[in-house]
């Protein structure tokens, strides 16, 4: 084995609440689980990235400064729990220009893997949507857990992916699908 197991989040819907194009710290709410998740895991040997797609820049919705001070703030907030983030990837683009680093695609998932020296194989991406679904497929990434609703919650499946209500949760399901 080489390289090491990473967690791969999603930010909006998955670290904090997403709001819409969330980069106000006004905004700022760090979800309910998420320090206990990630604490979890990263006992359990995971390293952390953010992978997310911003497609609020490229809309001109707000600024990369307006990005990067959110993000800031809420990797010092993480920080101040234990938790460290290794890198925080994203893809500014709209959806119809096609690049490769929105996600479904997996180009943040294999700059990861290049600069981190993650291995996919042994890493998950933890998200709320189907794009992010679809990049840890296209990565070949150990798995996927999608968060989904208190609805669908019931479910430690759909469609072959596990769902959780939260990050603790993920971290339940991660932890119980390591060989």
């Amino acid at each position: 084995m080489t390289g090491s197991p990473f967690v791969f989040l999603d930010r909006d819907g998955t670290l904090v609440r997403d709001t819409g194009y969330v980069h106000r710290l006004e905004d700022y709410e760090l979800l309910p689980g998420v320090v206990e998740g990630l604490t979890r895991l990263a006992a359990a040997g995971f390293a952390f990235a953010i992978v997310t797609n911003q497609s609020g820049i490229g809309r001109g919705y707000y600024t990369a400064a307006s990005f990067d001070t959110f993000q800031q703030h809420l990797l010092r907030d993480l920080e101040r729990h234990g938790i460290a983030i290794r890198a925080s990837y994203h893809c500014p683009h709209r959806p119809e220009e096609g690049c490769a680093c929105r996600k479904p695609g997996a180009a943040l998932l294999w700059r990861a893997r290049d600069e981190l020296d993650a291995d996919l194989a042994r890493s998950w991406l933890v998200g709320d949507g189907e794009g992010d679904v679809g990049a840890a497929r296209a990565a070949g990434c150990a798995g996927a857990v999608r968060l989904v609703s208190e609805q669908h919650a019931d479910a430690l499946k759909h469609d072959g992916v596990e769902v959780a209500r939260d990050l603790r949760e993920a971290a339940d399901r991660i932890l119980a699908a390591r060989p």
